[in-house]
């Protein structure tokens, strides 16, 4: 556990070095030991090969009252520094032995006992024995011998089975391991340590675009959100897809704060707005009320006048909060249709009664119903919550009139437009600047005296419901104007055909 929170607390830096200084110790080592282990096999390989042959040869001679003269012979030239040669007894007992080409102050190798039946058993296979002191390691042959003896007295054969022993010191052997070892550790560490400093460049530089985006973020947290990861490496690399991922956040998170700040300040001016409209029927009815219980109200007409006027503050102040609740359902929907009740109809049918409700506010004003560029009307089917639908072109047409000049001329187009069913409300008014139409959809937003509300108008939400509904609807309207050249709100709603598909997907 302890080491666990060590290696945690330890810098991306150093933990790559100390992985990578691991694996290359381990690498090291583990070369070092395979190749010391097949230069063994090899040397001892060597030295197995040429035992063999001398004990042969040694095994097929003729015997000799002096059996070391024959054993010279047969072993000069062997190409051994140490050598030694034994012949035994059939019961393993020691005949004669000798070194030959001594160039160690090593004892003879400790033989095991080799008899006839042990010899046979290890089948002519080379073993290692060690010394009589315990220094070095002998390598040992060991064969048995068929020869055939005569007796000079009895003048008869006999078959006299003895054992021949061959051995080769491995001391130059152990002597070349060791400097192999020798040299492997000290070339080893060398380069264990050599390669760890230029890892340590090499890994410092490959993370210092990771130092870039720490500064970066550390400038993002500080609260500068236009901070952004510069371009460090090639888009495929990890380097380069890590810095495109940062800069799509940051990006992401950018606009969702803005988007944030742009909320609520939109929502601390609709609430300032809201307790405005909602403060002004109200302190007029509490004026009212009080006026009447201060007695000030002495002859009936100025009572009725007074109640009057409280009734249409109330109205007022209902109509407001019924506005305010319908757009905060709308709101809250995350599916607008939710709320409405759709069904098929035809545009024309609201686009008929609208014409009727001018003629109604304003029987001196000129109206007429074309289509939508001026021609004649023409259907437009869709589907749509025909009571909200129809409060859509109320308030349009409300709008309109409330905002225009007594006796200007208001159009009222329907039709279809690039598939789309249409709805225009169109007047020749005094029009909107560019920074009137912008906002002229905003919550509470009145324009300027030339299109303000008059003392019975609305509150500034009815074009900000009209934009709702028609969203509700899936639907976008928009407001094509100009100072002096009037304005025209055109609804675009989809076809019938188009919504029955979706309706079926």
């Amino acid at each position: 556990m302890t080491s666990r929170r060590r290696s945690r607390g330890l810098s991306l830096r150093a933990r790559v070095l100390l992985i990578a200084s691991l694996l290359l110790a381990v690498g090291l080592a583990v070369g070092s030991t395979v190749v010391t282990g097949f230069l063994q096999n090899y040397l001892i390989g060597r030295i197995d090969a040429q035992l063999r042959p001398m004990a042969t040869g040694m095994a097929q001679q003729t015997p000799s009252p002096e059996p070391f003269a024959t054993t010279i012979a047969v072993t000069e030239g062997g190409g051994f520094w140490d050598n030694y040669v034994a012949f035994l007894d059939p019961d393993g007992g020691l005949i004669e032995d000798q070194r030959l080409q001594e160039h160690s102050s090593a004892t003879d190798p400790a033989l095991p006992h080799l008899d006839i039946n042990t010899v046979d058993a290890r089948g002519g296979r080379p073993f290692e024995v060690s010394s009589k002191d315990g220094s070095v390691s002998w390598r040992v042959l060991a064969l048995t011998t068929n020869n055939v003896a005569v007796d000079q007295e009895s003048s008869s054969a006999q078959v006299r089975r003895e054992t021949v022993v061959v051995a080769a010191s491995l001391n130059e052997v152990q002597a070349t391991i060791t400097r192999l070892n020798t040299i492997s550790l000290a070339t080893g560490v060398g380069l264990l340590v050599v390669l760890t400093v230029v890892g340590s460049f090499a890994v410092r530089g490959g993370l210092r675009p990771l130092r870039r985006i720490e500064r970066t973020l550390a400038g993002v947290a500080d609260g500068d959100l236009s901070q952004r990861v510069p371009g460090l490496a090639a888009p495929n690399t990890e380097i380069g897809r890590l810095s495109t991922a940062l800069n799509d956040m940051l990006a992401q998170n950018e606009a969702a704060f803005a988007a944030k700040e742009q909320s609520e300040s939109r929502m601390r001016r609709f609430v300032a707005d809201a307790s405005h409209e909602l403060r002004t029927p109200l302190v007029g009815i509490r004026g009212f009320t009080k006026l009447f219980r201060m007695g000030a109200l002495t002859e009936r007409a100025d009572v009725e006048r007074t109640m009057d006027r409280i009734e249409r503050e109330s109205l007022r102040l209902t109509r407001l909060v019924e506005d305010l609740l319908l757009l905060a359902r709308l709101d809250e929907q995350r599916d607008p249709t939710d709320s409405l009740e759709l069904e098929r109809m035809d545009l024309r049918t609201v686009a008929a009664e609208a014409l009727h409700d001018v003629r109604a506010l304003d029987p001196s004003r000129p109206v007429e119903l074309t289509g939508p560029n001026g021609d004649a009307p023409a259907a437009a089917p869709t589907y749509a919550d025909e009571a909200r639908l129809r409060q859509v072109v109320t308030n349009l047409v409300g709008n309109a009139v409330r905002h225009t000049p007594e006796g200007t001329p208001i159009r009222i187009g329907v039709g279809t437009v690039d598939g789309h069913a249409v709805l225009e409300v169109a007047d020749e008014g005094p029009g909107l600047t560019d920074e009137q139409r912008t906002r002229v959809f905003d919550r509470f937003y009145r324009a300027d005296d030339s299109r303000s509300r008059t003392d019975d108008g609305g509150a500034g939400l009815g074009l900000a419901i009209v934009h709702s509904l028609v969203t509700a609807h899936g639907g976008t309207i928009s407001v094509d104007t100009a100072p002096g050249a009037g304005a025209t709100f055109r609804v675009l709603l989809p076809l019938v055909d188009a919504a029955s598909a979706d309706e079926a997907e």
